[in-house]
């Protein structure tokens, strides 16, 4: 049964240069229209879930929704849905969009879990990603977000930036750790076709770091972060013991999910679909009680044992060997190879990717699935 639930909030104040995910630029009279019609569509949907362990409010910028629009929602959710009692409840947050009234109505209505997009404490890192804030705001936002009450603050980072240097991104991981989260992403910037940093980067006006460096910074990242008691349990996340991201490790286990607004995907019983992605086509479709499912994918049972892999192994505990679903394959022989080459390690329970094959882990895992015959 579905127990974790996806709400998405696309506006955003400004498209950053990288972002691929869906936004719109915000306007508080289709904002307030969009929050009617996710409480509409949380109501449509109630019967697909049961009790839920994990809600996560995502964007876009769900901070720049107002108080009122805020409460509309979570009252419909707690209204239409069961929470167990210690279920995770998070919200992500651009340190240009909060403050304390916003911050205070949050932690009234149950958030109890914060994720900051700070990416660096780097002005000029800050504004070449196209970012809205400063690194002050960014030190700000946080400790605004410890007065408010929330101790599960999760930061997000980002390295391997055009410009960026490895005394940047170093001071980034000391300040970002003085302010206590319990919870930091790193994420390599990826350029993506569709953005405005691509373009960039194709005409030659700006230039990524170079791949040693890139590296360096990435192996920096996981042995100073581990210096300050910090969990490595996936690619590109770290936590304090016990603070692990419950909503994100479900997504990773192939568990089942259930998601709410403009282009938010869902997985329940082997059949993957998602929402509308055009906003204003979404909000009338719901408001006429519609809640038209986008490309179905039933996934087979070759698809599941893919799926299982390329999920498995971007956590750092990496696969049982017993798993059911690798019944019937010869593990041992697929393994060999990358074992042998140090990107691959294994134990008589599970295999895992090493440093060296994190580097590089989706040719890894290429590799291992054309091994198994995937």
């Amino acid at each position: 049964m579905v127990s974790s639930l996806y709400i998405h909030v696309p506006f955003c104040v400004r498209k950053c240069v990288y972002c691929d995910f869906l936004s719109i630029p915000h306007d508080g009279e289709t904002a307030s229209r969009y929050s009617e019609a996710l409480c509409t569509e949380l109501s449509l949907v109630r019967d697909s879930a049961g009790p839920l362990r994990t809600v996560y409010m995502g964007g876009g910028t769900p901070t720049l929704l107002g108080s009122d629009d805020f409460s509309q929602i979570f009252e419909r959710l707690r209204r239409d849905f069961a929470l167990v009692r210690d279920a995770e409840i998070t919200a992500e947050a651009n340190p240009g969009t909060i403050d304390s009234r916003i911050l205070g109505r949050l932690y009234d209505l149950g958030v109890n879990r914060l994720s900051i997009g700070v990416q660096s404490f780097d002005n000029h890192v800050l504004k070449t990603l196209g970012r809205i804030h400063s690194a002050s705001e960014a030190t700000a936002a946080t400790e605004e977000a410890k007065r408010a009450g929330f101790s599960n603050i999760s930061l997000d980072l980002m390295y391997g930036i055009p410009g960026q240097t490895m005394t940047s991104w170093k001071e980034t991981l000391s300040l970002a750790v003085d302010l206590g989260p319990s919870h930091i992403s790193a994420y390599e910037l990826t350029p993506e076709k569709s953005t405005p940093l691509f373009s960039l980067l194709s005409s030659g006006t700006l230039t990524l770091p170079d791949e040693d460096l890139v590296l360096r910074m990435y192996d920096n990242t996981i042995d100073f972060l581990a210096s300050h008691g910090f969990r490595h349990y996936e690619i590109s996340n770290f936590a304090l013991p016990g603070h692990e991201c419950r909503h994100n490790l479900n997504y990773w286990e192939r568990g089942e999910y259930l998601g709410i607004g403009a282009g938010a995907h869902s997985f329940i019983e082997g059949l993957r679909f998602r929402n509308n992605g055009d906003v204003a086509q979404y909000i009338a479709d719901i408001l006429r009680s519609e809640v038209p499912r986008l490309d179905e994918q039933q996934i087979t049972p070759k698809e599941a044992i893919r799926e299982f892999i390329f999920l498995g192994l971007r956590r750092t505990e990496g696969i049982s060997m017993t798993s059911p679903l690798l019944s019937g394959f010869d593990l041992p022989a697929a393994l060999r190879d990358l074992e042998a080459g140090g990107y691959l390690e294994t134990d008589s329970l599970r295999f895992r990717l090493t440093r060296k094959g994190v580097v590089i882990s989706n040719t890894v895992i290429v590799e291992l699935l054309n091994a198994l015959g995937l």
